[in-house]
């Protein structure tokens, strides 16, 4: 058999390597050419696999889903030009560990040295390449062997990684309209089923990243590929093929390939040693994993705990994340490692551990001080855009870093035309729900804010120019010129008429708006709003421990009442009545007879539950601090129970709590 038919081909090579597994006699070389004819070769390295993981359903694509305009993209980019039964020679970078390498070669040790300089040639050429484009046209003038394919591809893909957004569309158009970029896909897609382990994985990865369709054959051929050889990938290659099965949508193949990379892992995770590989499979394998597979590979990395590098350290959280897997061991020991080196994370990883912990609702006060001391202290190192994702992620968080809001608040003060829209936005639903305002300088920062906001207000949507007035209302502001805008008949209007799930937390927020120009208008006049300030009764909460004490503090169930209601839609957990000098409490009954009610204290007792708290203290959240500036415009004495706190005391310290709450010290 002539090994010509398939020089004149694109994909063509002139080395053939064959392999020798364990025996001494050597295959001829049309007996090589003849096994690759073949449309199923099985690789001398699936004969050591044990079990196969893929769906015979999955390997045909199916057409019928794809829309006409998309199977015209697939078809336009992957041209059918498939050459069916030419010879292929297999051009492997390295042999299965434990087998013999015998090189067939036309003619003399020359010939090799010759060839050894073509390839040494074409990688030195191909690390000056700027571009796709570039790397294509150096395609363009050499044969393409499996080696040129993946080394292509990932070049390609390295180079457009490194590219802004702008640019790199403009480079995968490019790209996509090159004329040899389609002869190497097709060479690709031919090429699959014969590529070494780490080369048919980073192709793969390198196909995906570029943006090539996923309905394309040429992606689908990959991942059935894929599932056939899932076997004899090693550790590293498994690694590849998950972190690419992430980013993509879900279809028969990706599904099969995943299940069979979810199986492999479960086999494989007690041999892993690489932390890196295998938080890249954690990712893979998702939330929808079984608890058994999760479990395995918790003990898996409490096994390695000890030698977590920072970097481990710092992946981790996000691996746990896309598992959906709370391990409070492995994130105390994670954390731990980030305190200790804290000065040494990047931005984006320490944005990344804390968005990691919303999301596996963990909390950890060390953890948090030290991630919001070190911004502050490095304060200088950030700029406003960065400032305002950690603001945003601590606030999700729960969490109230009072040294870092100060800081910025002082750059705002001084720098209000700093903010855009966006920030703006953030910057005040950050400050309102985690009720902070600078020390003697709060004035100045919501002035500033106003300031700032009244620049975007000609162009600004109606529910963000309600969002932010609802946020300045929180922290007790009333900023005159977005209030005018809002209070336009047309813009109430269309505020109402959206609907949707927005809607409740429309009507939410005008209440709350409505509320403030009653009680805290002072030289604002207040027009008529669309809602009325009353809403719906609040369901009755029942706080039985608190209404004990209570009971045992004035001995009289008479002298406090239970769920009353006020005007403005505020409801009292309890109630209590004093006379004005707070020494004496007073029946309701008594209360509610006619006469002087300058002489009667209303006492408000608020039963608030932990999540109404900043995390690690006491300093109520916005709407509740909100709702106790009203009480006290409206005459109660606020007394705020941290009702979680409240349930762990016993008996004679929760009423001496009260006492020293509800009546003045001597």
């Amino acid at each position: 058999m002539q090994a010509s038919p398939s020089a004149a081909s694109p994909c063509s090579r002139t080395v053939v390597r064959t392999y020798v597994l364990g025996t001494n006699g050597h295959k001829s070389t049309v007996q090589r050419l003849s096994l690759k004819q073949w449309p199923l070769y099985i690789s001398p390295c699936w004969l050591q696999s044990s079990a196969r993981f893929f769906s015979q359903d999955a390997f045909i694509v199916s057409t019928e889903s794809t829309n006409a305009n998309e199977q015209k993209a697939a078809d336009g980019l992957l041209n059918d030009q498939t050459q069916s039964s030419r010879p292929v020679a297999v051009e492997l970078a390295e042999p299965p560990s434990g087998s013999t390498v015998t090189t067939v070669t036309d003619g003399s040790a020359g010939e090799e040295t010759d060839e050894r300089s073509v390839y040494q040639r074409y990688f030195d050429e191909l690390r000056k390449c700027t571009s796709p484009c570039d790397v294509l046209d150096l395609v363009s003038r050499y044969p393409i062997s499996q080696k040129y394919i993946s080394n292509s591809l990932a070049a390609m893909w390295m180079l457009t990684k490194r590219l802004a957004e702008d640019q790199r569309r403009y480079e995968r158009q490019l790209m996509f309209e090159h004329p040899q970029f389609g002869q190497l896909c097709q060479c690709t897609m031919e090429e699959a089923k014969y590529m070494w382990r780490d080369d048919l994985a980073y192709s793969l990865h390198s196909v995906v990243k570029l943006g090539v369709p996923q309905n394309t054959r040429l992606v689908q051929t990959m991942l059935r590929i894929c599932q056939e050889r899932l076997n004899e990938f090693d550790d590293r290659s498994l690694s590849v093929v998950a972190s690419t099965l992430q980013g993509m949508d879900k279809c028969k193949n990706v599904e099969a390939l995943h299940a069979g990379l979810q199986l492999l892992v479960e086999q494989r995770v007690s041999k892993i040693s690489n932390m890196f590989m295998l938080q890249t499979m954690m990712k893979c394998i998702g939330a929808d994993s079984p608890f058994s597979l999760k479990a395995k590979v918790e003990n898996k990395i409490l096994s390695q705990i000890h030698q977590l590098s920072l970097p481990n350290a710092q992946h981790m959280f996000s691996a746990l994340a896309e598992m959906n897997y709370r391990s409070l061991p492995i994130l105390n020991a994670c954390s731990k490692k980030i305190i200790e080196n804290i000065e040494g994370i990047p931005f984006w990883q320490l944005l990344t551990v804390l968005r990691s912990c919303n999301d596996l609702q963990y909390r950890n006060t060390a953890l948090f001080s030290a991630v919001a001391n070190y911004v502050a202290s490095a304060f200088y190192m950030w700029d406003t855009k960065q400032v305002v994702l950690f603001l945003s992620a601590f606030e999700n968080l729960n969490v109230r870093p009072a040294g870092l809001m100060d800081a910025f608040a002082e750059k705002v003060i001084s720098h209000p035309d700093s903010l855009i829209l966006k920030d703006i936005l953030a910057v005040l639903r950050a400050y309102s729900l985690l009720n902070h305002l600078p020390g003697g300088q709060d004035q100045q920062f919501l002035q500033a804010l106003d300031g700032a906001l009244m620049n975007y207000l000609p162009r600004l949507p109606n529910v963000d120019l309600l969002r932010a007035i609802y946020s300045f209302c929180i922290l007790g502001y009333l900023p005159q010129p977005a209030l005018d805008q809002l209070l336009q008949d047309e813009v109430l209007h269309e505020l109402m008429a959206e609907g949707g799930q927005n809607f409740e937390q429309i009507e939410m927020m005008l209440r709350a708006v409505n509320i403030c120009l009653a009680l805290e208008g002072r030289s604002v006049p207040k027009p008529e709003v669309a809602l009325s300030v009353e809403k719906e009764p609040s369901p009755v909460s029942h706080f039985p421990e608190m209404q004990e004490v209570l009971f045992a503090l004035l001995g009289d169930a008479g002298l406090f009442r239970p769920n009353v209601k006020l005007s403005y839609g505020y409801n009292l957990d309890f109630e209590i009545l004093m006379d004005a000098d707070r020494r004496k409490v007073v029946p309701s009954s008594e209360a509610d007879q006619p006469g002087d009610d300058s002489r009667i204290q209303r006492v408000a007792v608020l039963c608030a539950p932990a999540s109404a708290f900043c995390f690690g203290s006491r300093h109520p959240r916005g709407r509740l601090a909100m709702k106790m500036r009203h009480l006290r415009l409206l005459g109660c004495r606020v007394v705020l129970v941290h009702y979680p706190e409240f349930q762990k005391l016993k008996k004679e310290e929760a009423v001496q709590f009260l006492k020293e709450e509800i009546f003045p010290s001597e």
